[in-house]
C-alpha cells in the first residue's frame, strides 16, 4: 500500500517508518500523504491504542528532499504561484481552525503519537516531531532547525511549537545558530520526554503504548489530549470551567464504571477500544 513508509501493528500499537533510508528519509509530498493516511487508518483501528512514528536507518527525517526545494527555488513561487507553492506542499486556501496545517493535524488525532527519533531531524521534520504527543531520543540523534541556512523562516507552526515547549529564548537560540542538539541536551532543554539506547528505541515506545492499553481509558486519553492543546489557546479560568464540563460528562460514561469497579475488585480494567 505504502512506497514511502512502512506500516506495522505490534498489539496495540501502530508503528509507523519513514523508509527512505537512502535519502535519509527526507520528506516528499508522497511521503506526507502517506503518513497521514497511515495515521488516519490507526486512528480508525479499534485494536490500536497508540502509534509510533521512527525513521529507517541513520536518520529519523533529513527534512524537505533537496530535489524538491531545488525545484521550488527554480520556479521562485510567490504568494500568488498556487501551482508551485502546492508542488511544496504549501496550503493556498484558508487554514482550518488551529489544527488545520501541514503537522498539527497529529494534535487533532484522538490516540497518543510517540515521536522514536532514532537519528536527525532537521528542517521541517522538527515541527512534525513537535506535533507528536511524546517524543523519546536515541543519545546519539540530533536536531537542528535549519532554516536560517537555507534563507527560510521558522515553518509549519514551529514559531508557535517551539516557545510553548521550551521557552522564547531557547526558540530562538534555536532559530538562530541552526546548531545541532544532541540527545542529553534535548531532555535538558525539554524538547524530549527521554533519551533511550537506539536498539531500545521503538520498543520502548512500543511498551508505553502497551502500560496505556492495559491500564487506561482510550476514551479518557482522547479527551485529555484534546483538552491540553484546545487549552492552549484559552485563559485558566475558561479552561478550568470547561474541565468541569468534561468531568460531569465522564461520570456517565461506562469507562467510569469500569475503572472504579476494577479498582474495587482488584483486576486490571477492559476498557473499550476507539476506532472509526
Amino acid at each position: 500500500m505504502y512506497d514511502d513508509i512502512r506500516y506495522e501493528l505490534d498489539g496495540p500499537a501502530a508503528v509507523i517508518t519513514l523508509d527512505r533510508p537512502a535519502s535519509m528519509n527526507a520528506w516528499t509530498n508522497e511521503m506526507d500523504a502517506q503518513i497521514r493516511h497511515a495515521i488516519g487508518r490507526a486512528e480508525a483501528d479499534a485494536s490500536v491504542v497508540g502509534i509510533v512514528v521512527t525513521g529507517a536507518g541513520r536518520a529519523f527525517c533529513a527534512g524537505a528532499d533537496m530535489k524538491l526545494l531545488s525545484s521550488i527555488s527554480a520556479a521562485a513561487p510567490t504568494a500568488a504561484d498556487d501551482d508551485a507553492l502546492a508542488a511544496a506542499g504549501v496550503a493556498t486556501g484558508p487554514v482550518e481552525g488551529e489544527f488545520g496545517g501541514r503537522f498539527t493535524y497529529l494534535m487533532e488525532v484522538r490516540k497518543p503519537i510517540i515521536a522514536a527519533i532514532n537519528g536527525a531531524v532537521a528542517g521541517m521534520a522538527f515541527p512534525f516531531v513537535l506535533c507528536c504527543d511524546l517524543r523519546f531520543m536515541a543519545p546519539e540523534a540530533v536536531l537542528l532547525t535549519a532554516f536560517a541556512q537555507r534563507g527560510l523562516v521558522a515553518e509549519w507552526g514551529l514559531s508557535w511549537l517551539l516557545p510553548r515547549i521550551a521557552g522564547p529564548g531557547v526558540a530562538l537560540d534555536l532559530l538562530f545558530s541552526s546548531r545541532r542538539v544532541g540527545g542529553d541536551e534535548a531532555l535538558r532543554l525539554g524538547l524530549v520526554n527521554g533519551v533511550v539506547d537506539r536498539d531500545d528505541l521503538v520498543p520502548h515506545c512500543v511498551a508505553y503504548i502497551h502500560r496505556l492499553a492495559v491500564s487506561c481509558s482510550p476514551a479518557s486519553l482522547a479527551i485529555m489530549k484534546r483538552q491540553v492543546y484546545e487549552q492552549l489557546h484559552v485563559g485558566l479560568g475558561r479552561a478550568e470551567a470547561e474541565s468541569q464540563r468534561l468531568m460531569v460528562e465522564s461520570f456517565g460514561r461506562p469507562d467510569f464504571a469500569e475503572g472504579v469497579a476494577s479498582f474495587l475488585e482488584k483486576r486490571p480494567p477492559a476498557f473499550d477500544r476507539l476506532g472509526g
